[in-house]
């Protein structure tokens, strides 16, 4: 148990206890029963307010230099990586010999990877210690970004129906759940079928042609470590963060899928 929860309980003990004393003493000391309502109560909220603002400081206290210490660490990671990527560019640009270029692009796209988890990571700290800053920007360009990533898996062929639209919302956040449900619908699609995404008005369409959900399926869809097909890899997460987000961010989200044929999954956005 943490210690502010400690003594959290321990205050909440005091407290009651305090309460009882001042209303025995407003018995004892004044005749009228109103104003020894009023006089326990208003002694019950000093006490409170000095207990919870004690409590509160060291609590603020300790997320401070929780804050301080996790943006120093963020900051040394993102030495070495922007020293490696600047370091591979210089190679790739003098080296001749084909062998060593792809090894170089090998170093370059490890990179590449270790940012994104980087930025994953940065993002997800600033979530739980303070609030994570919304931006304005084109939801189409982003959509294109991110499918050249998952086009070079070589796996599944994208048909693309996007329109542009200016989002005001968290970006990063945004683009983890559009990944999550894209490798949702990778995942649980043959490799040759094709994943249709469409961008009209203010609705984000993600269809697949994979194997589908039933409706015991789709009940339990957004539960944080279901997985439907316990034979595909994952933590069953995926979804649970889509929705997470979504609801932090008013944007309603609607699943229909037919076992056998497929899954569509519907954004409408703010």
């Amino acid at each position: 148990m943490d210690i502010v929860d400690k003594k959290l309980i321990y205050a909440t003990i005091s407290f009651v206890l305090v309460s009882l004393v001042c209303v025995l003493l407003s018995k004892l000391f004044i005749d009228n029963l109103w104003e020894a309502v009023v006089a326990t109560i208003i002694i019950s909220i000093a006490f409170g307010y000095i207990i919870t603002s004690t409590l509160l400081l060291a609590k603020k206290k300790q997320d401070s230099n929780l804050e301080h210490l996790t943006r120093e660490i963020l900051h040394e990671l993102n030495i070495p990586i922007s020293t490696i990527q600047l370091n591979t560019s210089l190679l790739s640009k003098t080296l001749k010999e084909d062998k060593l270029l792809k090894r170089v692009k090998r170093i370059e796209d490890s990179t590449i990877r270790l940012q994104s988890l980087y930025k994953e990571l940065s993002y997800a700290i600033k979530k739980e210690i303070s609030k994570v800053s919304k931006e304005e920007f084109c939801l189409k360009e982003l959509i294109e970004k991110r499918v050249e990533v998952f086009d070079e898996f070589q796996r599944n062929k994208f048909v693309l129906n996007l329109e542009p639209y200016t989002i005001y919302t968290d970006k990063i956040g945004f683009e983890k759940a559009f990944d999550n449900l894209i490798s949702n619908a990778m995942k649980y699609s043959p490799k040759d079928s094709i994943i249709e995404i469409t961008l009209k008005s203010n609705t984000l369409t993600i269809s697949d042609n994979g194997i589908g959900m039933d409706e015991v399926e789709l009940l339990r869809v957004f539960e944080r470590y279901y997985q439907a097909n316990e034979n595909k890899d994952g933590k069953g997460i995926g979804l649970a963060i889509v929705k997470e987000y979504c609801d932090s961010n008013g944007i309603s989200i609607d699943i229909s899928s037919t076992k056998g044929k497929g899954t569509t999954i519907k954004l409408h956005l703010i």
